[in-house]
């Protein structure tokens, strides 16, 4: 459907990605683009000390690897970039009452998160104990029936099954009342997660917290996933009883939480991911391979396939009451029955796809009839509780401000909530802690149970707090550009550079550049109703190809003609097809140029 003139309204009849209606209820917000300004000189030494490109010397530099040590250390991450286990504050409490469980044939029940995070976490530390000589059983919560965190009622029946210790994977740090149970009724529950303490609580009575953001901690890097700290404890484990080397295939199934849970992909992250993707078509995990094979990654993998092709079939089992699954997938000793618990996963992923599209639109609807918020808060009754976080993050991100999604059940609602730059969400929803029953998270991201009665009460407050928190920054969307590049300069050698600065992700993010002076050589080409081709051109005649991910509804309002001059913000890539490569802009945002 292209024309020599492309509206977005030509389109807008087509059955999008939210629909006409979902369309109009939001304006598109300009982003500002906020252009890094580099110090040509440093990069041209730095360069020279690397054998890199200046290019890639600037965008070392403003990711704050200036100097040459840490530069090579960020392009070769290994092994040796892990941080000592022991750092970590209650690990070895943690390990000492493990052993001895196994060393003493007790029950032992992991209990992880339903998430990625979790029960990636909970299949690692299973590993690890039979790797040990123990035996373990293990319990992922339901959603939908116990939410999140410990309960009393799956603890109770725990205990009566002869269950002496349980280790907690990615909750656990807010479970006061089970744990208090759990203490008073002989359970020695190990907590490990990597959630904020409660600020005033500090730690739950748990046998051992391990937790790199508890009070007192001094571990030297905060941003461990949950799958991260039970690696961490999985270590000083294995150590103690010298069998470190089962440590290369812990670490692939650690890479795919830490991705899934958008960590920071710096620091001692980077090292795992890095480590944790080499040769993860190798794996010997026949799990993991299965859903490789169902999510068509059969090449070398980046974070970029673990993110959108593995993480959300994983996520969807958690989101659609299977989680349970993934432990048994990922322990399956049987290929014909992994590719079955697979394909499950694939068709739970689609109906997850299907359900999210219909909560997403439900939620705008009802933004849409509220008055301007600073903090957008919506709640529907009977909403499937599996994808109203995927559902805040569309919001956040198209309103550009913080927002929680409520599902509202028989008096009671549970919640998720995204923010948005820098607005830190766990202090705002501290801020009017007295009206949860029950809430947790971190800055970024969150989730709450609430009584529907005070649902109001939380808007009217969120949406003062976040008046009186949010700057002008906060509530516009931010495009960071890492440099100006010149067309002439643009090649696939570019994009082969830039792999080096691979794992991408939260923190890390890949480089956005800004080229001037380009021009739209022909007619946008809608692709799937929804993402826009673009031909292009520079003055010298150079020919580009850019595409636009959801570009129908990003350009909404802009018209894109033929011979028009415009600067392009892109990441470059290389695109296969058909044993082709060929340099691929994907664009980011466009604006004219005069």
């Amino acid at each position: 459907m292209a024309g020599s003139t492309y509206f977005l309204t030509e389109v807008c009849s087509a059955n999008t990605s939210f629909g006409l209606l979902t369309l109009e209820l939001l304006r598109v917000v300009e982003k500002k683009w906020v252009i890094q300004k580099h110090d040509h000189e440093a990069a041209k030494l730095l360069a020279a000390e690397l054998n890199v490109s200046p290019l890639l010397a600037a965008l070392l530099i403003a990711r704050s690897f200036g100097d040459v040590e840490s530069a090579r250390q960020f392009l070769e991450p290994c092994l040796d970039h892990l941080h000592e286990p022991s750092l970590l504050k209650g690990i070895g409490e943690a390990s000492a009452r493990i052993l001895k469980a196994i060393d003493e044939k007790e029950k032992i029940l992991v209990w992880g998160d339903y998430d990625v995070d979790g029960t990636t976490g909970t299949t690692l530390l299973r590993s690890v104990i039979r790797t040990l000589g123990g035996t373990s059983s293990f319990h992922i919560p339901n959603r939908f029936t116990e939410g999140y965190g410990l309960n009393i009622p799956a603890l109770e029946e725990a205990k009566a099954d002869g269950v002496t210790v349980v280790i907690t994977v990615d909750c656990g740090i807010r479970s006061f009342e089970p744990l208090e149970w759990a203490m008073t009724n002989g359970l020695d529950v190990i907590v490990t997660d990597h959630h904020l303490s409660d600020e005033s609580r500090g730690n739950p009575p748990a046998f051992a917290v391990v937790n790199p953001n508890q009070p007192g901690c001094e571990y030297p890097d905060k941003n461990l996933a949950g799958v991260g700290v039970a690696f961490k404890l999985a270590h000083y484990m294995l150590r103690e009883r010298s069998k470190t080397d089962e440590l290369k295939d812990l670490l692939k199934i650690t890479a795919i939480g830490t991705i899934a849970d958008i960590m920071k992909l710096t620091g001692e992250n980077r090292a795992i991911v890095a480590l944790g993707l080499r040769d993860l078509p190798g794996t010997k995990n026949l799990g993991l391979k299965a859903l490789m094979e169902a999510a068509d990654c059969v090449s070398d993998m980046t974070s970029y396939d673990i993110g959108f092709r593995i993480a959300p079939r994983i996520n969807a089992a958690g989101r659609m009451d299977v989680a349970r699954h993934i432990v048994e997938l990922f322990e399956c000793g049987e290929f014909s029955e992994a590719r079955k618990l697979a394909a499950v996963l694939d068709s739970r992923n689609r109906e997850r796809q299907r359900t999210q599209q219909q909560i997403t639109e439900m939620a705008f609807t009802e933004m849409a009839a509220l008055e301007a918020q600073d903090f957008v808060v919506v709640a529907g009754e009977g909403w499937h509780r599996g994808v109203i976080g995927l559902a805040a993050s569309k919001i956040a991100e198209r309103a550009h401000r913080p927002t929680i999604v409520l599902s509202v059940e028989n008096g009671i609602a549970h919640g998720s909530a995204r923010s948005v730059s820098t607005f830190h969400l766990l202090e705002a929803l501290e801020s009017c802690s007295e009206l949860f029953e029950q809430f947790g998270g971190h800055a970024a991201a969150a989730g709450m149970k609430i009584r529907s009665e005070n649902i109001e009460k939380l808007r009217v407050k969120l949406n003062e707090y976040a008046g009186a928190k949010l700057t002008e920054d906060h509530r516009t969307p931010l495009l960071n550009i890492d440099a100006h590049v010149s067309s002439a300069t643009l090649s696939l050698d570019v994009v082969k550079e830039l792999k080096r600065l691979e794992p991408f992700g939260a923190g890390n993010p890949k480089p956005v550049f800004v080229t001037k002076g380009l021009v739209i050589a022909g007619d946008a080409y809608v692709m799937k109703e929804k993402h826009l081709k673009l031909k292009l051109h520079d003055p010298a005649g150079r020919r580009f190809e850019g595409v636009w991910w959801d570009g129908v509804e990003r350009s909404k309002g802009r018209t894109l003609r033929p011979g028009n001059s415009i600067e392009v913000a892109y990441t470059p890539e290389a695109n296969v097809w058909q044993g082709n490569t060929r340099l691929q802009l994907v664009v980011h945002d466009l604006r004219e140029h005069n």
